[in-house]
């Protein structure tokens, strides 16, 4: 199992409207890295639902249950998506103000490559950001 962290801005696409649609494809991503990173996930694999722009926090987690296709919201095929399932939402979100200062999450992708929408999260990233989160996998 591998783990990610998928960014959207909550004007757009919010935590709320994901539990409400349960399975949402994630749809949209317009750049290379992130693209691959989307291209590189597994069912089972579990993401950050991470709310950017005005909030800047991890509000809960999504698993992958559908590998990457085409997206439907690209004209190129080379464009992919995958579809992704609510798993549950943080007790306590956590944000990038707490992650940024949290020295065990000073080599995140999210810290390293802040404009990438799509990123590769390590399993210790992701134990302890779940601990910080009050975070209980159902």
């Amino acid at each position: 199992m591998a783990f990610w962290l998928v960014k959207s801005e909550p004007e757009a696409f919010s935590w709320a409207q994901q539990v409400h649609n349960n399975v949402e494809p994630w749809t949209g991503v317009r750049n290379y890295q992130a693209r691959n990173n989307l291209a590189a996930m597994k069912n089972g694999d579990l993401a950050f639902f991470y709310h950017s722009v005005s909030e800047k926090r991890i509000v809960g987690v999504v698993e992958v249950v559908r590998e990457a296709y085409p997206d439907p919201t690209a004209d190129d095929p080379r464009w992919v998506c995958v579809d992704v399932k609510a798993m549950g939402a943080f007790g306590r979100p956590v944000s990038l103000a707490e992650i940024k200062a949290d020295p065990a999450l000073a080599d995140m992708a999210l810290l390293k490559q802040s404009r990438l929408s799509v990123a590769p999260v390590t399993e210790e990233e992701f134990r302890h950001l779940t601990q910080i989160g009050d975070w209980v996998r159902p």
